[in-house]
């Protein structure tokens, strides 16, 4: 497994295991496990999932020790604000029975005002600063709304988890994290099913004997990007972190990169609240 830095010096595995519509119980349990034993180390999870406790559960059937695993959860939208991200925190960890996680994001952004990210931001530097985050981040947040966090912020978020895949780049969001140094993590890096048979991707997977999903994860690796595939398929689990051994060239990449827009959840940040 390779590492990214993030901007405070932490390492971050390069690939994670993403949770997101994996149902509380059995299936998340044994799908951590499944990763951990097949080397992923770095387990993403949020409040909304609602399967923070079967992650929980998962580490520790595992026998994996917790300082060689990378753990993420996130702030739903319901707890924004100073105090209520307090408390969300302490029942976040309490689910996921840990003294602390590696990164916490706030999940989506409030499109109204800034006031609610700021001062969800502040609960997260003072929880950072406690030591109770090792980093603290951003997802699904566009320049807009990055950059009033930025203007008051004593600690810079590290990262942004935002959807990105072939077919839906978000170039506009993923340089304006770079100027500011936060590392981009790629939720549904395989796009939608659409995207697995996108016959250009089927081409150039064929050419290095790989998968379309091999394929899509090691374009983002490329871009510098961290990419979160999720499964609950025990074969597709360990096809997805066989990323390390191929390279994609640089005539390759740029036909992925000039995909037209398809394979797009239709999720805008910038108009949809929850």
């Amino acid at each position: 497994m390779q590492n990214y830095k993030l901007n405070n010096g932490v390492s971050i595995p390069a690939v994670g295991f993403g949770t997101w519509q994996t149902p509380p119980g059995e299936a998340t349990v044994n799908a951590v496990k499944t990763a951990l034993e097949y080397g992923y180390t770095h387990i993403d999870t949020a409040a909304c999932y609602e399967n923070e406790e079967s992650v929980g559960q998962g580490i520790r059937e595992s026998g994996v020790p917790r300082e060689k695993l990378y753990v993420t959860t996130k702030l739903w939208n319901t707890e924004r604000g100073y105090d209520s991200a307090l408390k969300a925190f302490d029942q976040s960890l309490q689910k996921l029975r840990l003294d602390y996680v590696d990164l916490y994001l706030i999940h989506w952004p409030d499109n109204k005002s800034p006031e609610p990210n700021i001062a969800s931001w502040k609960a997260f530097e003072k929880l950072y600063k406690e030591g109770r985050i090792k980093a603290i981040g951003l997802s699904n947040f566009q320049p807009q709304h990055i950059q009033p966090l930025l203007d008051l912020a004593e600690v810079p978020p590290a990262v942004n988890q935002i959807e990105y895949h072939p077919g839906f780049p978000q170039k506009e969001t993923v340089d304006f994290c770079r100027k500011h140094g936060i590392l981009i993590e790629a939720w549904s890096p395989l796009g939608s099913g659409r995207i697995l048979q996108e016959q250009s991707l089927q081409q150039i997977a064929q050419k290095y004997h790989k998968s379309i999903a091999q394929l899509c994860l090691r374009w983002c690796l490329q871009n510098g990007i961290l990419p979160l595939p999720k499964s609950v398929t025990p074969a597709r689990i360990k096809e997805n972190l066989q990323v390390f051994d191929f390279e994609i060239t640089p005539e390759d990449m740029r036909r992925i990169d000039e995909l037209p827009q398809f394979g797009w959840s239709g999720l805008d940040s910038a108009k949809v609240d929850f």
